[in-house]
């Protein structure tokens, strides 16, 4: 029931438009994503004459149509479903704040919640061989393969990685001194090979690669002697994984999550992994146990006996 007399739903959507443009100066490509959603949802209220008539139920059906699609129009991501249900949302609450309906209906209809992208994580065999890859026996291919062991070996952000010192390695502990987001430090337990890869590298690498440069504390530098780039740490990366034949797309952070994947995998406690990897919570962590629990479900359906009808 309205307020006043009945507002066809063309008229209040004009309205509303008028006034995010107008009054809350939303810009034209905005303007243009509201005008597509919320003529999307007039075509789905279509016979309806008076807004005010249009109830919950009807703006929850019609956000279950945008997910689903019709025979007109194919069904919408969660993203785009979520949006299109903002500018309803926002429709709705504009035309009851005006008093063009009495009650805001869609006050209650909530998005869709996005579907959790999980982290991207290599087989162990595919990292082993990125990072054989990572270089020959030259300054350079020792600075990138050290720099790949030891992001595989401690989960360092790039960022982290970059940013070390050289005395920040402490090889008789067997650890690395991270400095996280916040600058917030943690000590991480560094393998075997890993140790291995930067000995060499600061035996026979690094002096050569600091030979022409103004003296860095840095780990690892470039060939000018200064300190390593994120982009450069990239780059090293993305060469080895395209030696290595790798196809699945590698990201800065694919050897972080393959690291916190396969820890979990060989039976770690997501809190411990959740130390290693600096998370201030471990709710960020427990995405990981995911990708372990469809690695599962895959290897369950491919093994047991009784896994098909």
């Amino acid at each position: 029931m309205t307020v006043g007399p009945p507002v066809a739903p063309a008229e209040a959507v004009r309205s509303y438009l008028d006034h995010l443009e107008i009054e809350r100066g939303l810009s034209r490509n905005t303007l243009a994503s509201y005008r597509r959603d919320l003529r999307r949802y007039l075509a789905a209220l279509d016979g309806v004459t008076d807004l005010g008539s249009v109830s919950e139920d009807d703006i929850a059906s019609f956000l279950g149509s945008l997910r689903s699609g019709d025979a007109d129009r194919p069904p919408l991501s969660p993203a785009s479903a979520a949006r299109t249900i903002v500018a309803v949302r926002g429709l709705h609450r504009f035309a009851a704040r005006e008093g063009l309906v009495d009650v805001d209906a869609a006050a209650a209809v909530k998005p869709p919640v996005p579907a959790r992208r999980l982290p991207k994580a290599l087989p162990v065999d595919e990292v082993a061989a990125l990072i054989a890859a990572a270089g020959e026996d030259t300054p350079r291919g020792l600075r990138d393969r050290a720099l790949l062991e030891l992001l595989y070996a401690t989960g360092a952000r790039i960022s982290e990685a970059v940013g070390l010192d050289v005395d920040d390695i402490d090889p008789a502990d067997a650890a690395v001194l991270l400095r996280g987001k916040g600058d917030k430090d943690r000590v991480v337990p560094v393998g075997r090979m890993a140790l291995a890869a930067l000995s060499d590298y600061l035996v026979r690498g690094r002096p050569a690669l600091v030979a022409g440069g103004r003296g860095t504390p840095a780990l690892f530098v470039n060939s000018r002697g200064g300190r390593l780039t994120r982009q450069s740490a990239w780059t090293v990366l993305q060469r080895a994984a395209a030696r290595a034949g790798v196809t699945a797309k590698v990201s800065p952070h694919t050897l972080r999550h393959s690291f916190a994947t396969h820890l979990l995998d060989g039976g770690a406690d997501v809190r411990v992994v959740q130390e290693l990897l600096g998370h201030a919570s471990v709710t960020t962590t427990q995405l990981y146990t995911l990708v372990t629990v469809d690695r599962l479900g895959e290897v369950y359906a491919t093994a047991h006996p009784r896994a098909h009808g």
